[in-house]
């Protein structure tokens, strides 16, 4: 497999986190080779909050997740990589009911207390006998670490995926990993997308989901491959209290805010690496909108920019095309003046006030557009409302990759 030309240049060193143990196994349902099963094992009492896709055809293993994540007590987090077991059926819940109980017999929990994660192929079932024949080796192992548990989740992914930072809660050090796993099917709605980020804070349920909820709108919802939601799109923060930190009930409470701007880096880092491992890419980029009536407008905006077919092969030829851009704005909906249009690549102004600048030289713009990170600015107007979101250009290669990956 050919790595992404926009992939960091190694995965980061990445600590462990206090009451999280980290376990894979190959279980060879699609892959060979390579581990295809990752287990996040946790200490008793540790709290989980998740989001899961808002696809009306999710898969069994975020409907499961879903419900029993409300308990947020979960004792383990078991994934399987190369089939999703999405739209089968009734077996494809009845495979993980079966799953889950396997799984937690050989931890001394409950069935409720295993949430559960697939990805992959749509439409074929599962083979359990190959899972629940590498379960004692996912329950009994040594830490993995960071790195084995992120490859073992790949699918598609040209490199696994990793991010961490430290901080303070009221003066207890506290640390957040976490990884990924996406490359297509990416346009989160909360892609084949799949997030774990561990922390050892002490946080209450209600306040670490609230928590992730906001960070999440800031990353993995900010970011867009295809405009395609997956049928089993699940990210999970888990919180163990190993760092004996006072606990935090309230997501406002000022003695979070170290954390929760450790948290946006680690799933902001974790977002934008799955951008730059999009099916095919060859270009990151970045579009910034100003200027709408609010925050949800001028998200919409970006989305419909980021989302265009015509903006992101012309930013993959090198085009300077700003005429795409304009039509994206356009047909986001949100009704703006377009005499108060303004747009900008590389910071260079190239349009104000509804029509191209006076003497405009589209020469710097084109050095921009033949680099690997490629920025477009939008202001609409002089509304409160911005928004940043990430997405890659479309090159024949996304064709290839989806055209072959049943075979």
């Amino acid at each position: 497999m050919v790595v992404s030309p926009l992939a960091p240049a190694c995965f980061p060193e990445l600590p462990s986190i206090r009451g999280v143990r980290l376990t894979t196994a190959r279980c060879g349902m699609k892959y060979r080779g390579r581990d295809d099963l990752m287990a996040m094992l946790l200490d008793p009492g540790s709290h989980v909050a998740a989001v899961f896709t808002e696809s009306d055809t999710a898969a069994a293993a975020p409907r499961w997740s879903r419900r029993h994540c409300r308990n947020a007590k979960a004792r383990a987090i078991i994934t399987n990589a190369g089939n999703a077991n999405a739209f089968t059926g009734k077996q494809g819940m009845q495979d993980v009911i079966a799953l889950c109980a396997g799984f937690a017999a050989h931890i001394g929990a409950q069935s409720e207390d295993v949430l559960i994660a697939s990805t992959g192929v749509i439409g074929e079932s599962l083979d359990c006998a190959l899972i629940t024949a590498e379960f004692q080796k996912l329950a009994t192992a040594d830490d993995a670490g960071w790195q084995a548990a992120a490859n073992a989740i790949r699918t598609t992914d040209t490199f696994a995926k990793g991010a961490s930072m430290a901080c303070r809660i009221d003066g207890a050090a506290v640390q957040l990993c976490g990884i990924a796993k996406g490359s297509g099917m990416i346009a989160p709605n909360m892609a084949t997308m799949l997030g774990y980020i561990a922390t050892d804070a002490a946080i209450v349920p209600n306040a670490l989901r609230a928590l992730l909820v906001s960070a999440t709108n800031r990353s993995f919802n900010a970011i867009t491959v295809d405009s395609d939601t997956s049928t089993s799109d699940s990210v999970f923060l888990i919180a163990t209290g190993a760092a004996a930190n006072t606990e935090i009930e309230d997501p406002d409470d000022p003695r979070l805010a170290e954390f929760r701007h450790a948290l946006d880096h680690v799933m902001q880092d974790l977002a934008t690496q799955i951008v730059r491992d999009g099916e095919g890419a060859s270009k990151f980029i970045t579009i910034d909108i100003t200027g709408a009536r609010d925050e949800i407008s001028a998200h919409k905006i970006a989305m419909s920019v980021a989302n265009s077919p015509l903006v992101k092969t012309a930013v993959a030829g090198g085009d300077a095309n700003w005429g795409r851009v304009v039509m994206a704005v356009g047909k986001a909906g949100q009704s703006i003046d377009q005499s108060c249009l303004a747009i900008a690549m590389g910071g260079i102004t190239i349009a104000r006030d509804g029509a191209r600048v006076e003497g405009f030289d589209e020469t710097p713009v084109t050095e921009h557009m033949a680099g690997d990170n490629i920025s477009i600015q939008v202001c609409v107007g002089d509304g409160p409302g911005t928004a940043r979101v990430w997405t890659c250009d479309l090159t024949h290669g996304y064709i290839s990759i989806n055209a072959d990956y049943r075979s």
